[in-house]
Formats: C-alpha cells, structure tokens, sequence
C-alpha cells in the first residue's frame, strides 16, 4: 500500500514523497527531483547510504550492504513516517 511522507534531506526543502511495495524511498526522492548517490538499487553496494535523522524505514528487501544503526539504505527501503536524512 501506498503511503506519501515529508522527507528533508540534509538541509534542502522539505519534499513529499509517495513510496510503496513497489517504490523505493530513492525512486520516490528522484520523483520529486532529488538526486542520490547509488549504484546497483537492490542494497548490495551500499552506494545510496544515507544517516537516518529522524522517522522510521521499512526495508522492502533486507539490504545486503552492511548497514550501521542510524543508516539507511534507501534503493530499498519505503518511509513508514516523516523522515529526515543525511546524504
């Protein structure tokens, strides 16, 4: 299902994102005019890596990239909230 949140990321404007089972928080980020930094999409690389502010993310896959606590990866993961990253 479907679900729209505000996303900030670093310090740009606030941006309403749509994600879902099918949209990842980075399709949803390029949507909206947003451009990351990322390599394979399926959480592998680990290039889209991003410190998670605030907000929670649910992980559409489990991501195969190392991920610390407090990162995201998000090529394959959806906002479950508001959310704010660092890229």
């Amino acid at each position: 299902m479907a679900s729209t949140h505000k996303v900030q990321v670093n310090s740009l404007p606030v941006v309403e994102v749509t994600t879902g089972e099918s949209k990842s928080l980075l399709q949803a980020l390029e949507e909206a005019g947003l451009e990351l930094n990322y390599h394979c999409r399926t959480g592998f690389c680990g290039a889209c890596r991003c410190t998670l502010t605030s907000g929670q993310v649910e992980y559409l896959n489990e991501p195969l990239a190392y991920v610390r606590q407090g990162e995201i990866l998000p090529c394959v993961c959806i906002a479950k909230s508001d959310l704010s990253i660092d890229h």
